[in-house]
Formats: structure tokens, C-alpha cells, sequence
């Protein structure tokens, strides 16, 4: 799947082949619990080891403003984005929109079923792996049509185990075909009053030391589930 994206102000194109989203990496265990705990409470199942790699449809990665969805029972949550391709990495912004009601029956489903929304904009990962760790990440959600923003999740990227246990545990760079490229989303932050349903989730990935931001929105368009 081809994609453009924006670094430097330029337009970078990638062969999008491989997705993968990690999910339950947390570094704090207690963090890691409570997102676990947050998420039995709407009937999902623990996972069998953390982190796991749940592979997803490259074809899934979006960059639209709208996303459709069946039912309400979906929600987004902010993570970095991780592009390999031609040996460089580049770091990115999305939301692993996810199915919270499939979710109960297989996380590995809800992750496929729905798209995954990421931003447009990306820096090179080598320009701030020095920092990585400071980098703060914050989304809002708008939870009926006309509602003001309310912040949602926040924290940096020091709460997520470190991205390069990540890396080396999915074989992100080492399994990129020559001209292709390879995408992860790399987990989240718990949610502030418990993970819910929005009609619409805005995020930001921004970068205290070199002061940049990326950012996204998108609006979730539920289409009717008919029995």
C-alpha cells in the first residue's frame, strides 16, 4: 500500500507491506495493571504475555479525517508510529482505533477490524533517540457531536516500554523487504475517566527539546450494526 507522508516540509512515499500493532507495553507493571484492570472492566480478557505483536492489514493505516465504524463500541488511543524502510526509522503519531466490544472476544480481532489513523507529518527517529523518552504524548476526545475537547489520555513516551525492546521484539527493522516498508503502532497511556466511545479523538506527539509537534484528528462516523 502506497502512502505519502511529510518530513522536513518534504513528501516521503513508502510500499506500506507489514503492520504490526504492540500492545500491553507499559514499563510501569503497575501502569500495565491498570490498563489491564481498565479494560477487564468492559470484559476483555488478559493477555497470555506482555508485550505481544498482534499483526494487522497494512491496508488498515489511514490517514483520513473520518473513519467509519460498525456500532458504538469503538474508541481510539494515541501511540507512536514506527516506519522501517531502506535500513532508516522514522517516528510518527496514530491512534489504535480499536473494537472495545469484539475486543472482549479477541483483541487480535479488534485490532483488524477497525482503521488506524495517523498523522501525516513524521521526523526521522535518529533525530530524537537522544530524547526519545521525553517526547509527551496527549489525545482528546469529543465525546458527543458539539462537545468540547476533554483531555483524554497524557504522558510521555518514558511510560511505554523502551522502543527499542519493541523494535528488536517484532523484528520491525530486520524484516523489511528492500523498497518496502514496515509500520508499528507501539502502545498507549491509560485513559483519564476510563476508556469510552467519542465521536470524535484528536491527538499530539510534540518534542520539548527540538519544540515540534505532530498532530491528528478525526471524526468516527458509526454506521448501524443490524442483527
Amino acid at each position: 500500500m502506497q502512502m505519502n507522508f511529510t518530513l522536513a516540509g518534504k513528501e516521503i512515499a513508502f510500499d506500506i507491506t507489514h503492520c504490526t500493532v504492540a500492545g500491553w507495553t507499559g514499563r510501569d507493571a503497575h501502569a500495565i495493571q491498570h490498563h489491564i484492570d481498565e479494560l477487564a472492566a468492559i470484559g476483555v480478557k488478559p493477555p497470555s504475555s506482555v508485550p505481544l505483536y498482534y499483526r494487522t492489514a497494512s491496508g488498515m493505516v489511514t490517514q483520513q479525517d473520518v473513519i467509519e465504524v460498525v456500532g458504538k463500541g469503538t474508541s481510539g488511543e494515541i501511540e507512536p508510529f514506527l516506519i522501517a524502510s531502506d535500513g532508516v526509522l522514522y517516528i510518527g503519531l496514530a491512534s489504535d482505533h480499536t473494537d472495545r466490544e469484539l475486543e472482549a472476544h479477541s483483541v487480535a480481532l479488534s485490532k483488524q477490524i477497525c482503521e488506524k489513523p495517523v498523522a501525516q507529518d513524521i521526523w526521522r527517529f535518529d533525530e530524537v533517540a537522544d530524547h526519545i523518552e521525553q517526547i509527551e504524548m496527549r489525545s482528546w476526545i469529543s465525546e458527543q457531536d458539539g462537545d468540547d475537547w476533554v483531555l483524554y489520555q497524557e504522558g510521555t513516551i518514558s511510560s511505554i516500554r523502551p522502543l527499542t525492546d519493541l523494535i528488536d521484539g517484532s523484528g520491525l527493522m530486520s524484516s523489511t523487504p528492500a523498497g518496502k516498508a514496515s509500520v508499528m503502532l507501539c502502545g498507549t497511556l491509560g485513559a483519564k475517566g476510563g476508556v469510552r466511545p467519542a465521536k470524535r479523538f484528536k491527538m499530539a506527539l510534540h518534542d520539548p527539546v527540538l519544540g515540534r509537534t505532530i498532530e491528528h484528528s478525526y471524526t468516527i462516523n458509526e454506521l448501524p450494526e443490524i442483527a
